[in-house]
C-alpha cells in the first residue's frame, strides 16, 4: 500500500484530473442533449422526448440523499471506475436496444440506469479530487478540471451530434424519387444505425477511461485509525444535516429563488433543438443534425465561456447583490430570441446562429449569479459542502419540472405560441430575483 501510495504521489495529477472530469461530462450531456436529438431523428414526439428525457434527470438532483453513503463501502476510486465502465456497457446496450420493437421504452430504462451510475460517479469523482489533491493544488488544477467537463460538453452535443448527421447523410444513400414512405423508412433506418455508432463510441470510451484509471487514479491512503460510519451513524448525519439547512434565515425565499430563476428555462432547453430541427412547414427552422452540433458546438460553447469570464469580472466589480436583477435579464433575453426566431422562421443562417449564441452568452452570464449566490447565501454554516450540494439539487429539480411539461405544452400550443408563453414563464423570475434579501454581507 504504501509503494502505491508513494507512486501515486509521484503522479502528476494531469494524467487523471482531465479524464476524469470529460468522463463527468459525458454521460450528463449524451442524455440531456444529444438524447433528445437522437429520438428526434427515430421519430419521437415532442412531449414523449420532453418528458422522459427530463425525468431520468433525476438522479443528478437525488445525488446528495446518498453520497453520505457512498463512504461506508469500498473507496471512491472504486465507485469511479465501476460507474464509468457501467456507464459504457449501458451505452452499448442502448445502441443495441435501438434495433428492437419497442426501442423508446427500452433505451429510457437503459439510460436511467446510466443516468444514476452517472450521479454516482460524479460523487466519487470529486470526492477523489478533494481526497487526493491538497487544497493548493486543488485551486491549482481546477481549471483543468472545468476546461476538460466543457470538452466533454463540446463533444457530445457538438461534434457527435455533427458526426450523427453526416452518417444518416451516408447510410440513407440517394433517396430523391422515391415515395414517401420508402424515404421515411430509408431515413429511420439511417438513423438507427448512425446512431448506434454514435452511442457505441461513446460506451468504448466510457469503458476506456474505466481500465485507464485502474492504474492512473491515485489510491486511498488507508487510515488504520479511521472507523467507517454505521448505517444509523450516516443516516442521523443526513438528518442533522437537512435539518440545519431549513434553520437558516430566508431558507423558503432561497428554494423558491433557486427553483424559479430557471424557471422559463426549464421550458425552452428541450424544446429549442426540438424546434430547430422540425420542418417549417410545423413551424420550426429545419435545421440539420450537422447544423445544430456545428452551432452548439463551436459559436455555442465559445459565447458560453466569453459570458461565464465577463459575468465573474463583473460581480467582482460590482458584487454580487448589485449585479443579481441584471444577471437575471440577460439569463432570459434569450427567450425573446427564440420568439421571435418562431414567429417570423428567418431562413439566413447568421441569424439563427446569433440567436444560439445568444441563448449560450445568456446562460454563461447568468448561471454566474446563480452560483454565486447558493455559494455565498445558501451554503455558508457548519455544512457547506452539503448544503450546497442540496441547493444544487434544489436547483436542477426546478428546471426538470417544467422540462417534463414543455413537450406536451410546445405539442398543444405550437412552437410560436409555445415561446410567447415562455416570455410570461420569465416574469417570477425577475419579481423573486429583484425582491431577494441577502443574509451575509454582499463582498466585491
Amino acid at each position: 500500500m504504501k509503494e502505491i501510495a508513494t507512486e501515486d504521489k509521484k503522479r502528476s495529477p494531469i494524467s487523471w484530473v482531465p479524464t476524469l472530469y470529460f468522463a463527468m461530462g459525458l454521460p450528463f450531456v449524451m442524455i440531456n442533449m444529444a438524447a433528445t436529438v437522437m429520438f428526434r431523428n427515430l421519430e419521437i414526439s415532442d412531449a414523449q422526448i420532453a418528458f422522459w428525457t427530463s425525468l431520468i434527470m433525476l438522479p443528478w438532483t437525488l445525488k446528495p440523499l446518498w453520497s453520505p453513503f457512498l463512504e461506508m463501502y469500498k473507496t471512491k476510486k472504486f465507485f469511479v471506475i465501476l460507474t464509468q465502465t457501467l456507464t459504457g456497457l449501458m451505452f452499448g446496450l442502448t445502441a443495441l436496444a435501438l434495433n428492437l420493437p419497442h426501442f423508446f421504452a427500452i433505451c429510457i430504462a437503459i439510460l436511467a440506469v446510466i443516468a444514476l451510475s452517472g450521479a454516482t460517479h460524479d460523487i466519487a469523482a470529486d470526492g477523489v479530487y478533494m481526497s487526493a489533491l491538497s487544497k493548493d493544488d486543488q485551486a491549482k488544477y481546477i481549471g483543468w478540471q472545468g476546461a476538460f467537463y466543457n470538452i466533454a460538453k463540446l463533444v457530445a452535443q457538438g461534434g457527435l451530434v455533427y458526426v450523427s448527421g453526416v452518417l444518416i447523410k451516408y447510410f440513407a444513400g440517394n433517396i430523391d424519387g422515391v415515395t414517401p414512405f420508402i424515404q421515411a423508412s430509408s431515413e429511420h433506418q439511417a438513423a438507427v444505425i448512425a446512431w448506434m455508432g454514435i452511442l457505441l463510441f461513446a460506451g468504448a470510451l466510457m469503458v476506456t477511461f474505466g481500465l485507464y484509471h485502474i492504474k492512473f487514479l491515485p489510491s486511498e491512503q488507508k487510515n488504520e485509525n479511521k472507523v467507517k460510519p454505521t448505517f444509523k451513524e450516516t443516516m442521523d448525519e443526513l438528518i442533522e444535516t437537512f435539518i440545519d439547512l431549513f434553520r437558516k434565515r430566508h431558507i423558503v425565499y432561497y428554494i423558491c429563488f433557486i427553483i424559479l430563476y430557471r424557471f422559463a428555462e426549464g421550458f425552452v432547453m428541450k424544446i429549442v433543438p426540438l424546434f430547430l430541427m422540425a420542418d417549417r412547414a410545423n413551424q420550426g427552422l429545419g435545421l440539420t443534425n450537422e447544423q445544430i452540433g456545428a452551432y452548439y458546438g463551436t459559436y455555442g460553447s465559445a459565447a458560453f465561456v466569453l459570458g461565464s469570464l465577463l459575468a465573474g469580472y463583473y460581480v467582482a466589480h460590482r458584487g454580487l447583490q448589485k449585479s443579481l436583477f441584471s444577471l437575471c435579464c440577460v439569463f432570459n433575453l434569450p427567450f425573446v430570441a427564440y420568439t421571435l426566431l418562431a414567429i417570423y422562421q428567418p431562413t439566413e443562417m447568421w441569424i439563427i446562429g446569433g440567436a444560439i449564441m445568444l441563448e449560450y452568452f445568456g446562460y454563461g452570464f447568468g448561471f454566474v449569479g446563480l452560483t454565486l449566490f447558493m455559494m455565498q447565501q445558501i451554503a455558508p454554516g457548519k455544512h457547506q459542502m452539503a448544503h450546497y450540494a442540496f441547493a444544487s439539487g434544489i436547483m436542477n429539480l426546478g428546471v426538470m419540472l417544467p422540462g417534463m411539461l414543455s413537450g406536451y405544452m410546445s405539442d398543444w400550443l405550437g412552437y410560436h405560441d409555445f415561446f410567447i408563453y415562455v416570455l410570461f414563464f420569465t416574469i417570477p423570475s425577475f419579481l423573486i430575483t429583484w425582491f431577494v434579501p441577502f443574509t451575509y454581507p454582499d463582498k466585491k
